[in-house]
């Protein structure tokens, strides 16, 4: 292997994503065992969608970073336009699923697109491009351009959000706007600002879960909070007072993982019977396959996965800003989606349809985190050849 091509071989990147491929497949084959949906072969599928996104990995090797930061905008636009699409489409294209309006579904076997798992990628890439521009045109930071950069990154946000929110998806809705929060955060602005723009973010969402306790009407009324969705949060704050059937998953997936106990049932044995546990609740299958242990193992990769994604985006920072966002939008993405989904699993988050990034069986969710991932991995390998680089130069 010549010294260029060992630049493209970026080991630690390769052993997390085989590792979480493995433990995917055998989540998703031992809920499948339920045979909750008769017929379905989740695994294959699963197969399928993660060598289409093989292809899609190996393009965007193909690109250097000054060519993904041209399409951060385009990429943007069509993400938005396809939200818009979404919106008023007709059911024959678009029909509901458990209630929501989120994908668009196609006559060809298996084959929907859900437009918001590419949008949170996309929306990384160009607030990525939104704020080294903003720091190029204003080298001199001073309060008022923070607080405007602050605006730009908000409103460019809200867009897709105000899409989303109608298909009752309020866990991505957050998604994007706490992808939105880390890049202000780790964008350097003054902190002073940060300091104001946290109160304010905290002191909205304290306002927001008082409504939802104390006054739900007018947090439905004045938040556009579906009453379910209420549920799911005075559920989570006091699961003995509640209705037997708003605890119905979360009790279902307490003894699911509670079942694994130390070591776990084994590859094979199927686990409690629990609604989409090859999706939203595959942590409570890999808890009952694998035990605490195998659970640990697996919160260890995701940890192991982040630090890598921040030390990777501050070594990146001095030689391109660029694609050093891109890895703290990515991080941030990894890092609400485990916590979110983990934590609703296992009681300490409300229920929320948030999938468990590259764990769960989904074809947009597989495709559109093997596409920020591809992008995390290209900027992997030009930190690798920049270092090379400035090695040959002394």
């Amino acid at each position: 292997m010549s010294r260029n091509q060992s630049h493209y071989i970026q080991l630690d990147l390769i052993i997390i994503i085989l590792v979480l491929t493995i433990i995917s497949l055998i989540g998703i084959y031992n809920a499948q065992l339920l045979g909750q949906y008769p017929g379905q072969n989740f695994v294959l599928k699963q197969i399928i969608y993660l060598t289409i996104s093989l292809g899609v990995f190996g393009a965007i090797q193909f690109l250097d970073l000054d060519m993904i930061k041209k399409m951060g905008l385009p990429s943007y636009i069509f993400g938005v336009i396809s939200l818009i699409v979404l919106f008023f489409a007709p059911v024959s294209i678009a029909k509901p699923v458990n209630g929501a309006k989120s994908w668009f579904n196609n006559k060809v076997p298996f084959v929907s697109i859900q437009p918001s798992e590419f949008v949170k990628i996309f929306l990384i890439v160009f607030l990525a491009a939104v704020i080294v521009d903003h720091q190029k045109k204003y080298a001199q930071a001073t309060i008022k351009s923070d607080l405007l950069l602050i605006i730009k990154v908000v409103f460019y946000t809200l867009i897709p959000v105000a899409f989303i929110l109608p298909q009752t998806d309020l866990g991505t809705s957050i998604i994007c706007l706490f992808i939105a929060g880390v890049m202000i955060i780790l964008s350097g602005i003054n902190w002073k600002v940060l300091g104001t723009v946290i109160f304010s973010s905290g002191a909205f969402i304290g306002g927001s879960l008082f409504l939802v306790l104390t006054l739900p009407e007018m947090a439905e009324k004045y938040l556009k909070i579906k009453p379910y969705q209420m549920r799911r949060v005075t559920t989570w704050f006091d699961p003995t007072q509640q209705d037997k059937n708003d605890r119905y998953h979360i009790d279902l997936s307490l003894q699911t993982v509670g079942s694994g106990e130390l070591m776990g049932n084994g590859f094979g044995a199927p686990p409690v019977m629990l609604p989409e546990a090859h999706t939203d609740f595959i942590f409570s299958v890999i808890g009952e396959t694998f035990g605490f242990i195998g659970g640990a193992v697996l919160i260890l990769v995701f940890f192991l996965l982040i630090y890598k994604l921040v030390t990777l985006g501050m070594k990146m920072h001095p030689i391109n800003p660029f694609g050093a966002n891109i890895c703290f939008g990515f991080m941030g993405l990894i890092l609400i989606h485990t916590f979110q989904n983990i934590g609703m699993t296992i009681g300490i988050m409300p229920i929320t349809g948030v999938p468990l990034l590259f764990i769960s069986y989904g074809g947009s969710t597989i495709l559109s985190t093997m596409m920020g991932f591809a992008l995390v991995y290209r900027i992997a390998v030009e930190y690798s050849i920049q270092q090379d680089y400035l090695f040959k130069s002394y």
